[in-house]
Order: structure tokens, then C-alpha cells, then sequence
């Protein structure tokens, strides 16, 4: 018993330098990544800042998320390239801002009357097929599409007002890449600069408005300091965009961290929807910077028109791209028959 005792005191004693020799390398094993979100530092946050504070918290001295704002490490454009080679880790962004080289890019962002709420978009990616066809896109190109999520409406916020098409004509527009496509054709100008610089560019009159996202996020980021109007017609419903990371980088992660992550990001969607839904009218009705102007709805609907026409040009683009439309169509088709709440008209 003595032997033994003593025995075990002696292993103790060279065990313990052992341990703690063996601690700066425990520190150094903890996973770093860096995700660089679409979002400026106001807007940040609300979409992502309090996701990554809570998953940087939870998993401890595990993982750390380095969050980066709209252009601090690579321009906006260039944030796929970045996370496909592996730059950056992670990305939050729509496909289209980022120029995502895959079939389901023009549906990223505001894809015209493709939605009508925000609780459309999780519905079309987990009980109408777009989120299979997402998975298959990214992986083919090194990415993991991690999840999708719906965030406010698109308007117009502008200098001048807006009550008719014709006013539309010649003005000079910040928007996504695809909704300044289906404008283009009601004489809008889309005009692509750095996130950060929008609110100076409408200043010096370089821009004549913004259709960029919905009411609150005009107030957020400082939007509505310089713009006088907001048109409460809208382009889209709900903007759709996700999280995404490099193949690799996800691949190397153990189960519970990507079960952590994922957890984490739909909570970040399920903010957002809250946040924005009760912004946009709360704001509406009490905000005092902005006034609110509407196109008539006979005129308007134009517009709708157009854009199940450029679903068509879209559609014929390519197998997949005609595969996602069918999708929207079945959809609002479904939500129409469906009647109250889900549709109105």
C-alpha cells in the first residue's frame, strides 16, 4: 500500500509539468475563421453581429468568429472568390452581391414579386426544394450553403418623390445587381458603388435613390438623413439571403460546431424577421424623416406583369434557373389559392 501510494505521489509530481506544458498547445489548437458579411457596421449590428457574439460565446475556447463588415477584408463583389479559395472562411451575403458563379445566383437578393413576405423564403428552401438545389450548387463549386433566411422588403427611398412610373425614368438607383436588370426597363439606372459610400453619393448627387432594402434599414444605417421619400410599392417581399463557408473549412469542423453554427445562424434569421416585420410598420407610421408615397395599383401592375415575363427570360436561361422558377411559380400559386392570410387579391 505504501509502495503503491508513493508510486502515485511520484507520477503525480512528472505528471503535472507535463500538463501544464501541454496547455499554450491546447490554447493554439482553438479554431479561428473569418467571415466578412455584406452588411456596413450599423446594419451589422442587427443581421449578424448578435448571432456571432452568441456562437463566440457558447463555444468557448473551442472556436472564435472574427466578424469583418461590407468591404473590410475584400470588396462586397469579390466575397465568393475570397471564401471559394479560402481568403475568408465564411461569408453572409445574397448570391448576387456577391457574384456567385452558380445557376441560383439571380435569385439571391431581391428576385422580382418572387415573394410577398418574409416568411415566404424559409418556406421555399425547406418545404418547396430550394434549399436541395442550393446544397447542390455551392458543393459543386467548393462551398457549403449553410442556410437561407428572409429579411425585409425592397423600396425605393429617394430625393424626389415617386407616384408614377414616369417618375422612375432616368433616376439613378443603388440596387442588386438582378432587381437593376428587371428595372432597367422603366428607365431606372442602376449604379453598383461600395456600401459604405451610398449615403455620401446621394448627398453630392450622385445618386437620386436607393432601392436597397426596406424602411428600416433606411433608418438604421442612415439612409433616411438624406433621402425624403419612400415609395410603399415594393420589387420583393422579402430579400433572400444566407450563410455559406468554405467546403474545407466546414468539413473540418467536429459535428457539434457545425451543429452549434447552424443552430446560431437560424436564430439570426428568426431576429431578423421580427426585427424588420415590426421596423417596417412601426416606422411607416411613426417614423418622421421620410414621407411615404404610392404608385396606383392599375399602374403598378405593370410592373407585376413584367416581371412573370422576366421569370420567363430567366427561366430559359437554363435547365436549373427554369427548375427554380417553377418552384416560385407553383408557390405563389399555392399561396394564392390558399387565400387568407397567405395571399390578399
Amino acid at each position: 500500500m505504501t509502495t503503491n501510494r508513493r508510486s502515485f505521489i511520484k507520477g503525480a509530481a512528472i505528471a503535472a509539468p507535463a500538463a501544464a506544458l501541454a496547455t499554450p498547445a491546447l490554447a493554439q489548437s482553438k479554431i479561428k475563421w473569418r467571415l466578412q458579411t455584406y452588411a456596413g457596421a450599423a446594419l451589422a449590428e442587427h443581421v449578424i453581429k448578435p448571432a456571432i457574439d452568441s456562437f463566440n460565446k457558447i463555444a468557448g475556447d473551442q472556436m472564435e468568429i472574427e466578424l469583418f463588415f461590407a468591404d473590410q477584408l475584400v470588396p462586397t463583389g469579390e466575397l465568393f472568390r475570397a471564401m471559394q479559395k479560402g481568403t475568408i472562411d465564411a461569408v453572409q451575403s445574397d448570391d448576387d452581391s456577391m457574384a456567385s458563379p452558380t445557376e441560383v445566383t439571380v435569385f439571391g437578393g431581391y428576385f422580382p414579386f418572387g415573394s410577398r413576405y418574409s416568411l415566404d423564403v424559409p418556406v421555399l428552401f425547406n418545404q418547396y426544394g430550394l434549399g436541395e438545389i442550393w446544397d447542390k450548387e455551392y458543393s459543386a463549386v467548393g462551398v457549403k450553403h449553410i442556410s437561407a433566411g428572409a429579411w425585409d422588403p425592397c423600396h425605393f427611398a429617394t430625393k424626389d418623390p415617386i407616384r408614377s412610373l414616369a417618375d422612375l425614368k432616368g433616376k439613378r438607383v443603388f440596387t442588386f445587381p438582378t432587381a437593376g436588370r428587371f428595372l432597367s426597363q422603366f428607365g431606372v439606372v442602376p449604379v453598383t458603388l461600395p456600401w459604405e459610400d451610398i449615403e455620401t453619393a446621394v448627398q453630392t448627387g450622385e445618386l437620386d435613390g436607393i432601392a436597397w432594402s426596406g424602411i428600416t434599414e433606411d433608418y438604421t444605417v442612415g439612409w433616411a438623413d438624406v433621402t425624403n421619400y419612400f415609395l410603399t410599392n415594393n420589387i420583393s417581399g422579402a430579400w433572400a439571403g444566407s450563410f455559406f463557408a468554405n467546403m474545407d473549412r466546414w468539413n473540418e469542423l467536429p459535428d457539434h460546431l457545425r451543429e452549434l453554427l447552424k443552430v446560431c445562424m437560424d436564430q439570426s434569421h428568426y431576429y431578423r424577421q421580427w426585427w424588420y416585420w415590426g421596423g417596417e410598420a412601426n416606422l411607416r407610421v411613426n417614423g418622421s424623416k421620410m414621407q411615404l408615397t404610392t404608385i396606383p395599383d392599375n399602374e403598378w401592375a405593370q410592373v407585376e406583369a413584367a416581371a412573370i415575363k422576366f421569370w420567363d427570360e430567366i427561366a430559359a436561361e437554363s435547365e436549373t434557373k427554369a427548375k427554380v422558377v417553377e418552384i416560385f411559380r407553383k408557390y405563389n400559386d399555392d399561396m394564392q389559392k390558399a387565400g387568407r392570410p397567405y395571399r390578399y387579391g
